[in-house]
């Protein structure tokens, strides 16, 4: 019984994000009509990611339902690949960008809004699509950890797989500036190339020191639920 609202959940995570995602590209933008489009924000790319990841989860717990009893050997494989890919998508990509979004743009628009996120977007983006996008990827993400255990890949595979997607999400910024003469991001406007290498430098560290605390987290939540379980199973003393 316990499966069926961590389901539900689920469903109603993955709707949220379909929403968001309608929602944004609904909006005419100056910007979504340069080059790139939406695909050159990261905020946008994490809510792809966030919402092809849920959409896993949630055909992950279909299968489970319609294997369950089955005997059938090739469903059981094909549900075992099923997992294996959802635990990877959280480990390498859903977790360390979703925290990163979350940090990162709350940290900057804290400091000068200016610099992340200018007022002028208010006219477009409504407040709850900004929160939608920038603020519930973190709840979310952090009780799918809790809801479910989740097997980590090996720390070196892991690491290597976020590196990728950090370098490659750098490469893919400077080529924008070098087709288009814009930075996607304004305070990349206004710091010197020596400070830009700095902040992409730092940028690709930090996502790799979220991959290690979604590693810890999973560990330490399900390691503390396995140890009261086993507290519970002991048999009292009279």
């Amino acid at each position: 019984m316990a499966l069926v609202p961590c389901q539900v959940l689920r469903v109603a995570i993955l709707l949220s994000y379909c929403s968001i995602l309608c929602n944004y590209k609904a909006i005419e933008m100056p910007s979504h009509q340069t080059y790139g489009g939406s695909w050159k924000f990261l905020t946008f790319i994490d809510l792809v990611i966030q919402a092809v990841f849920f959409g896993i989860c949630v055909l992950t717990d279909l299968s489970s339902l319609l294997t369950r009893g089955s005997g059938n050997q090739e469903q059981e494989r094909q549900l075992k690949k099923l997992i294996s890919l959802r635990d990877w998508m959280l480990a390498v990509l859903a977790f360390p960008v979703g925290v990163f979004v979350v940090a990162v743009f709350w940290i900057i628009y804290a400091y000068d809004r200016e610099m992340i996120y200018p007022k002028l977007l208010d006219n477009f983006i409504p407040g709850w699509l900004n929160h939608g996008m920038h603020t519930t990827v973190l709840p979310f993400i952090l009780i799918e950890m809790r809801t479910s255990h989740h097997a980590y890949p090996s720390r070196s595979s892991g690491l290597a797989a976020i590196c990728t997607f950090s370098v490659g999400y750098i490469l893919w910024v400077c080529w924008v500036h070098h087709i288009t003469g814009m930075w996607v991001y304004p305070f990349l406007e206004h710091i010197g190339p020596g400070a830009r290498i700095i902040f992409f430098g730092s940028t690709t560290i930090l996502m790799n020191f979220l991959y290690l605390l979604g590693e810890v987290l999973n560990s330490y939540i399900w390691d503390t639920q396995r140890s009261m379980e086993e507290e519970k199973e002991k048999p009292k003393l009279e």
